[in-house]
């Protein structure tokens, strides 16, 4: 037999895609709804759950539930790590910093090539447009190469960080790994997503003419709200070329 919370949720999406209820708009209470449909609460919640897992809705703490407006995509630049400066432009967009500093472990330290223990320091870029974030950057550099007055006043590094650039002296070499995944609890918090969403998850080393890792950076992007663009140039096979 067909669960009754299912019901609800085919109820409650025809209502939305059908425009009856418009994006940003917020639903009636859950008690107004489990009345109206004439359930308990936790049947209700539950069909509320599925709407939240296909991205049609989402409950901000303290308001209730909103149907989700239609995510305008924005787009990431590969290679050189940046967004479009048109979407980082954009008079809605802002980005907020957050720096700390803590000692490298296990992971950290093994993406810096630093010892455990090492002092190194994290900023973490919230970017958003409008309401919900449409990406999560956690820088992380070490200690001896950190800007003066990074610590001090994370602004200084706005223009940078809302673009998701380097926050340190341009780089001699970039490498990214990309992958698409379901989130961290903790990324999906950050991001207001569901913990079933579809996230593109980049890790990027820059490195200096040494070979010193001079930033990582981890850089989450729900799924729906980005899109990736790699552009390679003037590639050259060596095994020819040495030929």
């Amino acid at each position: 037999m067909r669960s009754r919370h299912l019901d609800i949720a085919d109820d409650l999406r025809q209502q939305i895609t059908a425009d009856r209820i418009l994006p940003g708009e917020r639903l009636p209470s859950e008690a107004a709804l489990a009345d109206r449909y004439r359930v308990s609460t936790v049947t209700l919640r539950r069909a509320l759950a599925v709407l939240q897992r296909e991205g049609l809705i989402e409950k901000i703490h303290g308001k209730g539930n909103f149907v989700r407006r239609p995510p305008r995509k924005i787009m990431y630049i590969g290679g050189w790590g940046v967004l479009d400066p048109w979407t980082a432009a954009e008079p809605d967009s802002r980005v907020t910093i957050r720096s700390t500093a803590l000692q490298a472990q296990a992971h950290l330290a093994a993406l810096l090539k630093v010892p455990t223990g090492s002092p190194i320091v994290e900023f973490t870029c919230l970017s958003r447009e409008g309401e919900p974030p449409h990406g999560l950057a956690r820088v992380y550099m070490p200690h001896d190469l950190v800007p003066p007055g990074a610590l001090d006043d994370a602004s200084t590094f706005r223009e940078a960080a809302t673009r998701f650039a380097f926050l340190g002296p341009p780089p001699t070499a970039v490498r990214e790994t990309v992958s698409a995944g379901l989130p961290t609890p903790d990324e999906a918090s950050v991001l207001r997503i569901g913990i079933a969403s579809v996230v593109l998850s980049i890790t990027r080393i820059a490195t200096d003419s040494a070979g010193r890792v001079i930033e990582a950076t981890l850089l989450t992007f729900p799924g729906d709200r980005v899109d990736a663009v790699f552009t390679t140039h003037n590639v050259i096979d060596e095994r020819q070329s040495k030929g």
